[in-house]
């Protein structure tokens, strides 16, 4: 597993097509902080790739930031792992303010071994692209 920092958050790759993001504690996410996730995983990634989202933070989303998040043409799809019912709670938010843009969302709670259940989600996801890496590069 490699392991980076951006400004805000931890990033680990989990997999050739698999990114883990656990945002630091009591950040609001701007849009610059999505951008800079987005083209980030953009020079990690080539081609179609899915990404865990680990909340095991508290934090929050600027309303710009809802809006763009998730937006990169390569995300297949995007796995939130929540301890909290805040947690689930703020998932399903952004996940509404969405809903027309149709992005691929599942929540797992982190309490009930959730991260495995959503890494083995997004390994599925990406099997339909054709896009399969079970093993870390």
């Amino acid at each position: 597993m490699h392991k980076h920092r951006l400004s805000f958050a931890d990033i680990s790759i989990i997999s050739d097509s698999i990114a883990e993001i656990i945002i630091d504690e009591g950040v609001e996410v701007s849009i610059e902080m999505v951008e800079e996730y987005d083209n980030f995983l953009a020079c990690i990634f080539k081609g179609n790739y899915g990404v865990l989202i680990n909340k095991i933070n508290n934090y929050s989303y600027s309303l710009g930031a809802q809006f763009i998040m998730g937006s990169s043409e390569n995300i297949v799809a995007i796995a939130a792992v929540n301890y909290s019912e805040q947690g689930k709670k703020s998932s399903k938010t952004v996940a509404d303010r969405r809903s027309i843009d149709q992005l691929n969302v599942r929540t797992f709670s982190g309490l009930d071994l959730g991260w495995q259940d959503a890494v083995t989600w997004l390994n599925k996801e990406l099997v339909k692209t054709n896009i399969t890496s079970p093993h870390p590069p």
